[in-house]
């Protein structure tokens, strides 16, 4: 809204031509993002403690997890509220794809927000069922994608990391289940992920930055054809969502960081791993997700794997306990050790998916 309120003055006021640019915008967004989610926090903590919304444990989870029962959880709105603040008053909302990603953002975290507050009221993490989940999540992702390839005629050629000639053209009916596919995993390997103080925010961070530099460059048309990467007109404005997205996470991890006193919950999991996956889809950059989102990949592999060895062995497990990080947790590393071991993962992850822009 700023944007579009203040960057007309600029044939009258000089000062006010810097807001054409999106870097400059980004770190506008960042620095509001960062300051909406630190001023929120106690707020919000005291809030939910007031109204005693604290975290419900299961029982299958590792012993040590039960001293958490009662931390304020959904905090998860604390980022979405910062993200979404600073990308309304910065980025150009008559950009569609700016819309596009909020409505994912949204609409996935009222599906997360539904599911926590049912686990608060039901008790024992019993929130909504697994086909429930799915089935609401694939709704809002194939709507979304559908507007954009069937309506703003968004292209449907793919690109593949590290190879610049070979652009495989989908076309609707493919690419439209692909990109649907793309949001929904992502959202529930991000959830699979949350189950340590710290955990899944770092990795959403890295990942984040990864795809503000993915949508700067998409939307750069210079910068797009010397490094040979589909150029997509209006994805820089994505770029200030991406860097909202980064410094309210930021703010949010000064709660989350061990010993948690707020937990992101499924409201902030669902809607942030679906923003991920929607705005790899905007720049062009699905594949490469599984590279800098490479811990959610994990994550969530370990989860599958798990599940279906135990029906084929007959109730045998590969791991300790699933998602991975349990497993690690039962085999002796303590908490903190896990979490800063799998953020060196994914800054790691990350650097692989950004050398993918070069290495062409």
């Amino acid at each position: 809204m700023l944007y579009l309120l203040l960057y007309p003055l600029h044939t009258h006021i000089e000062g006010f031509n810097v807001l054409r640019y999106e870097t400059f915008r980004s770190v506008l967004a960042g620095l509001t993002a960062l300051a909406i989610s630190l001023a929120m926090g106690p707020w919000l903590i005291d809030r939910f403690r007031a109204a005693h919304l604290g975290q419900t444990i299961r029982e299958v989870v590792p012993q040590s997890h039960q001293k958490k029962a009662g931390t304020p959880t959904m905090g998860g709105l604390l980022i979405l509220a910062a993200t979404l603040a600073a990308t309304l008053l910065l980025a150009n909302i008559a950009n569609p794809y700016v819309w596009i990603v909020i409505f994912v953002t949204a609409s996935f975290g009222a599906i997360g927000f539904s599911d926590d507050y049912l686990k608060l009221r039901r008790g024992k993490g019993q929130g909504l069922s697994e086909s429930v989940k799915l089935g609401a999540t694939f709704a809002c992702a194939f709507a979304a994608s559908f507007v954009l390839f069937a309506i703003l005629r968004f292209p449907t050629t793919l690109t593949i990391p590290f190879a610049k000639n070979i652009h495989p053209n989908l076309g609707l009916f493919l690419y439209v289940p692909f990109a649907t596919l793309v949001i929904v995993g992502c959202s529930h390997a991000v959830n699979f992920t949350d189950g340590l103080d710290g955990l899944a925010i770092g990795p959403v961070m890295t990942t984040a930055f990864t795809y503000w530099v993915f949508t700067y460059v998409a939307g750069n048309l210079k910068f797009a054809r010397y490094l040979q990467i589909p150029h997509v007109a209006g994805a820089g404005e994505v770029a200030i969502f991406c860097a909202a997205l980064i410094a309210a996470s930021l703010g949010f991890l000064w709660f989350n960081a061990y010993p948690a006193s707020m937990i992101m919950g499924d409201v902030g999991a669902l809607a942030l791993g679906g923003a991920l996956g929607m705005v790899a889809v905007l720049c062009k950059q699905e594949l490469a997700l599984v590279m800098a989102g490479g811990v959610f990949v994990i994550e969530a592999a370990s989860v599958i794997v798990q599940r279906y060895y135990f029906k084929w062995t007959g109730g045998k497990r590969f791991f300790r306990m699933a998602p991975i990080h349990h497993h690690f947790e039962l085999s002796g590393w303590p908490e903190t050790v896990v979490v800063v071991r799998f953020w060196i993962i994914s800054i790691v992850c990350a650097l692989v998916a950004l050398s993918t822009l070069k290495l062409r």
